[in-house]
């Protein structure tokens, strides 16, 4: 960001000196080269005057008037202002001319033999265009610098209102998963305690994922799908036969970023939702790796009275998933939810770009 603003003013100071430099050559070295007759030495002390005049136009206009008044909706006074600047310099420069007696040299310089009559408002036209051609580009320079300054503004703000947003739901869902594994341990240690332990075990070493691969935005895709696959180990310690389990990952594994605990919510759903201490269920849980893309599926029996739900209401781990999607895989991911498969099954579809 530091070198991003320095970057960024050096441009700028760049920029300005670059054209101070052109104004420069139009005033002073143009006219020499122009033919081999000897401009007064009054008319250089006129340029100077008048290039003065207009590097303190340009910086009066863009710190002051643009920010006080245009900026501010004064954009009446501001005409009167930029009205009242146009004719103090026209009177500078005529009285210039006048005090110099310029028109007069002018004449001497190009007319030797004496011939015709100095003009004395010649100096008028390309003046005024130069002064307002000063202002104009003061003007819009002001206002492109304050639509950047504006816009990163605004997207510092939007930048860090997601990165609150993607704190506050990741914060909602951890404590909604810990939730659920806590009661299974629970469960587990009025019949098995060597499985309760395992279970800890499993528990903690997740809880480090989560304290400490999570801080960072990304995690590698192995270490997401290490975590899901000891969530579903821990999941499996208490299911019955009735439970038809199944699970495959992609094999080899090519590591990508991608963010932590965005596959959880889902595989953590069908566990919730299709499981029945009395009816045969199964599970399908299918991780598959393709160039640049994640493909997530989940399929669960279909309960009547544990029927899931994607929206809000119902789950709030599978709805700040889909929240967490939408802040960090813009226009990157698709979500396929079918409530009734072929084979009757609830089926949820996952398909990330990662590149």
């Amino acid at each position: 960001m530091a070198t991003s603003l320095f970057s960024r003013r050096y441009v700028t100071l760049l920029s300005h000196w670059l054209g101070w430099g052109l104004l420069s050559y139009l005033l002073f070295f143009s006219p020499s080269f122009s033919n081999d007759i000897k401009m007064p030495t009054e008319f250089w002390l006129r340029q100077i005057v008048f290039q003065a005049m207009m590097i303190g136009t340009f910086y009066l206009n863009a710190n002051v008037l643009v920010p006080r008044l245009l900026l501010e909706q004064k954009t009446g006074r501001y005409g009167l202002a930029l009205l009242g600047i146009i004719a103090t310099a026209m009177l500078v420069l005529w009285g210039l001319e006048i005090l110099l007696d310029l028109p007069v040299l002018f004449h001497k310089t190009f007319h030797p033999d004496g011939k015709g009559q100095p003009k004395y408002y010649g100096w008028v036209q390309p003046s005024l265009f130069t002064i307002v051609l000063v202002l104009g580009i003061s003007t819009s320079l002001s206002l492109v610098q304050k639509w950047q300054a504006d816009t990163t503004s605004r997207l510092a703000l939007e930048q860090a209102k997601t990165s609150s947003e993607l704190s506050f739901l990741k914060a909602q869902i951890n404590p909604h998963f810990f939730f659920n594994t806590l009661n299974n341990i629970y469960a587990l240690t009025s019949f098995d305690v060597e499985l309760a332990q395992e279970a800890i075990h499993r528990l903690s070493r997740m809880m480090r994922y989560v304290l400490y691969e999570t801080q960072s935005g990304t995690t590698l895709l192995s270490k997401e799908i290490a975590f899901v696959s000891d969530y579903i180990q821990l999941m499996q310690l208490r299911l019955t036969d009735k439970v038809q389990l199944t699970v495959q990952t992609p094999t080899p594994l090519h590591d990508q970023p991608i963010a932590p605990m965005i596959l959880l919510p889902f595989v953590e759903n069908a566990f919730k939702h299709g499981v029945s201490a009395l009816e045969p269920s199964q599970i399908s849980i299918s991780i598959e790796q393709q160039p640049n893309q994640l493909v997530l599926n989940v399929r669960n029996t279909l309960f009547v009275n544990q029927k899931p739900s994607l929206e809000a209401g119902n789950g709030i781990g599978l709805t700040n998933t889909r929240r967490r999607l939408d802040l960090l895989y813009p226009n990157q991911y698709q979500l396929a939810i079918n409530p009734h498969n072929p084979a009757g099954d609830y089926e949820v579809q996952l398909t990330l770009n990662l590149s």
